[in-house]
């Protein structure tokens, strides 16, 4: 069989019925991937025993686009309704409640429906009927958005990157079973909430997200919760990437989290050498003064490494990456790995490649910003980013100086909506204007919770160690102080 490449195949019908569905290869007309003896086999097994199959389907995430014919889809869609309204499923109620809403008909009269009862299937055979099905229900996905891309292809795109995007997000999503999964109803939203909240009456107070390892900020957004996105910004200097790692290093190493940390500033090597010396807390500055490590030291050190060295944490250093690179990886890594946790370090070092974007980076930053939040909100992680702010905090004066607001985020507002936490860090000895100001000052740190959609904001107080590169929770200790 030969394929004229100069001509486009001709795009796939979407015909109403789906039994006559087809697809046109060299004029050769060929029916969509199907599997009606199952469908019926698994149908004739919920009629007979609902308690035990329906509940089996649903268990296994049968929906009723699984079903090639629509009757068959219909049929289902009036079981599983039944099913979960706890309601008596038998033949004769099922007809008259199909007549009733109409429906009769869509399935092919009564006459369809006790055939399908006395099909008479294995019961033994139900989970292999029931991947059956499934099986043919994703061929017909593939085809069905290879189709769409094929067309799309043909049309010469602008947008080669994000047609990519596209595609592979699809394909993903038929291999994850995304497109099968039902959103959650409203009795199972209320389920969760009363869930969380009786867990936090029980004490467990980190029982709503991952820890950050800061007390207060635990307290205050009750953790990093999935689909949520949490922007941390500074102005240069001020130690934001070694908040960020300090998070990381707690939520992959002491909680064992396969957590996913992209850096477009800091090589792996940079980022693996803070973490270990940050956790043995060893100054690494000391070497080059001519100290030489004691036992415990080295022990420390050598402790750190084996930690850093057996977690679940995958640095990418590929710098300017897009944000559709971002979203691919991402995706695979969830695949892959389970992933449960994104560090971004930083957002103004990212980039988009669509043509709306070229020409301005206030849009560019807000399609970064949107896609971050889009790709927290599709694989269910927490993300940490961080971000750049602009020089409004060295144009205050008197106690404000260096002081930072939300309105200083650097070239979009769109930061701000996309977010759900936003905290800005800020050091005072960094603006200190004499030697004895800045001894005073030493240490101290704040990062102010400026914006949380879930909870309280506020000033967090935290103690800065220059030289080990680490934050620490609460104010410095000063001498005297227990």
């Amino acid at each position: 069989m030969s394929i004229d490449l100069k001509t486009p195949p001709a795009a796939a019908a979407t015909p109403t019925n789906l039994q006559q569905a087809a697809t046109n290869v060299d004029d050769v007309t060929r029916a969509l991937p199907h599997a009606v003896g199952p469908e019926k086999s698994l149908l004739s097994s919920m009629l007979k025993e609902p308690q035990e199959y329906i509940g089996l389907a649903i268990e296994e995430k049968l929906t009723k686009e699984h079903f090639y014919l629509p009757g068959h889809a219909t049929l289902y869609g009036m079981l599983e309704e039944l099913f979960q309204q706890g309601q008596e499923i038998e033949l004769v109620s099922l007809v008259q409640r199909l007549l009733d809403r109409g429906m009769l008909d869509r399935v092919g009269g009564p006459g369809a429906v006790t055939e399908i009862y006395s099909y008479a299937p294995s019961p033994g055979h139900f989970r292999h009927h029931l991947q059956l099905v499934k099986d043919k229900h994703v061929l017909r996905s593939i085809i069905q958005n290879s189709n769409e891309a094929i067309a799309q292809a043909y049309d010469s795109p602008e947008e080669v990157a994000g047609l990519l995007d596209t595609v592979e997000a699809k394909i993903l999503a038929i291999r994850e079973g995304s497109e099968t999964a039902q959103a959650p109803n409203i009795k199972q939203s209320v389920e969760q909430v009363i869930e969380q909240f009786q867990a936090l009456l029980a004490g467990e107070k980190g029982s709503q997200g991952i820890s950050t390892g800061y007390e207060e900020l635990d307290r205050m957004s009750n953790g990093l919760k999935p689909g949520e996105m949490f922007v941390i910004a500074a102005r240069p200097s001020m130690g934001k990437t070694s908040l960020m790692m300090n998070i990381v290093e707690h939520v992959c190493i002491d909680q064992s989290k396969p957590s996913l940390i992209f850096s477009c500033e800091m090589s792996s090597f940079q980022i693996v050498q803070r973490l270990v010396f940050s956790r043995a807390k060893f100054a690494l500055s000391k070497l080059t003064r001519g100290y030489a490590p004691d036992k415990g030291d080295l022990t420390r050190i050598q402790r750190a490494a084996m930690e850093v060295s057996n977690a679940r944490m995958f640095i990418d250093d590929t710098p300017g990456i897009t944000i559709n690179e971002v979203r691919a990886k991402a995706r695979r890594k969830k695949r892959d790995e389970g992933l449960e946790f994104i560090a971004i370090d930083y957002l103004q070092l990212m980039k988009s490649r669509t043509k709306q974007a070229e020409n301005s980076r206030e849009r560019e930053i807000a399609e970064i910003s949107a896609g971050i939040k889009g790709l927290a909100k599709e694989l269910q992680v927490p993300i940490v980013i961080l971000a750049q702010l602009n020089r409004g905090p060295e144009t205050r004066s008197g106690k404000s100086v260096g002081v930072p607001r939300m309105s200083d985020l650097r070239e979009s507002g769109s930061i701000e909506q996309d977010a759900d936490m936003v905290g800005l860090l800020y050091r005072s000895a960094y603006y200190a204007e004499d030697a004895e100001e800045k001894e005073a000052e030493a240490g101290k740190a704040e990062l102010v919770l400026a914006k949380n959609r879930n909870g309280e904001t506020g000033h967090i107080p935290l103690t800065f160690i220059a030289d080990l590169m680490r934050f620490e929770s609460g104010p410095p200790a000063r001498e005297g102080e227990v």
